[in-house]
């Protein structure tokens, strides 16, 4: 059989680095190609770099057909779970590779059950019977993406940010990591320009630049808690001249009352000077 190796399922999940490469062709020089190829009908599924290396040095190796793919969306599937096991991949890469199952589940839940699937990669004559694909869990939560990612929630939607928003040139450097998630995700808000500039100057410059962004959203948050501030002791003031208001009206009130006690006073006094008046002062008036 010819084994066909098709590009975009090779660029699936990112390629192992050249010190990988090199220790993975160490090992199977010094002891041989142990797991079998993966196949769907001739394609070649799992396996590209061994298979490269067998090639090249005339190494013999042995193959499997997987009988349960479906579709092009099941092999990605099954990609993406293979690799979500591995030690060896990133925790960038595992968000990725979470994120990327979770639009493929989504999409799938879309499709009415008499929608067709993707046309195969092969021919179905080169095709092996189909024995059918258990349904993917959901991936509909933040919890869910992490636990099958193996990482934070925070991680994910860091990743989620990267994946949407950052220049190739930052993903490359958390890729390779040259930078943190935290670090690229906070560049990832920045200008495409100011991005591409910041990854090309290196390491310390994307950390720079990390920083800048950081700042620059926490200076609005700084304004807006200067102002609640500013609102809270406008407020403050308010409330106090109030009081003083109060207190005043209070102090006039009691002033008022105690004229008018005064005033009654005065009034009973002077009628009763009045009433005290002789008879006889009057009856010796001239008039």
């Amino acid at each position: 059989m010819d084994i066909v190796v098709n590009e975009d399922l090779q660029a699936y999940i990112d390629p192992l680095t050249a010190e990988e490469h090199e220790a993975l062709e160490r090992s199977l020089l010094a002891e041989g190609c142990r797991d079998a190829l993966v196949l769907w009908g001739n394609v070649l599924v799992d396996g590209h770099n061994r298979y490269g290396i067998c090639r090249k040095h005339g190494l013999p190796f042995q193959t499997v057909q997987n009988t349960r793919f479906q579709s092009i969306e099941d092999v990605h599937l099954w990609m993406i779970d293979q690799h979500l096991g591995r030690r060896s991949v990133s925790d960038f890469q595992r968000g990725v590779l979470a994120l990327r199952k979770r639009e493929i589940v989504a999409k799938r839940r879309t499709e009415t059950p008499a929608a067709p699937r993707e046309a195969a990669l092969a021919s179905p004559a080169e095709l092996p019977a189909a024995g059918g694909s258990p349904p993917p869990e959901r991936l509909d939560t933040r919890e869910a993406l992490a636990k099958a990612a193996r990482v934070s929630s925070n991680q994910i939607v860091m990743i989620e940010k990267i994946r949407k928003q950052a220049a190739p040139e930052v993903v490359a450097a958390v890729k390779s990591g040259t930078i943190s998630i935290n670090a690229a995700a906070a560049v990832a808000t920045l200008p495409a320009e100011e991005q591409v500039a910041a990854a090309a100057a290196g390491k310390d410059e994307l950390k720079q630049a990390a920083k800048r962004a950081r700042e620059a959203r926490r200076k609005p948050r700084g304004e807006a808690a200067t102002a609640s501030q500013d609102t809270a002791e406008a407020a403050a003031d308010s409330h106090d001249t109030l009081e003083t208001l109060r207190q005043r009206v209070s102090i006039l009130t009691a002033e008022n009352r105690a004229l008018r006690e005064q005033v009654a006073t005065l009034q009973q006094q002077l009628q009763a000077r009045m009433g005290a008046v002789p008879e006889s002062e009057d009856a010796a008036s001239p008039f």
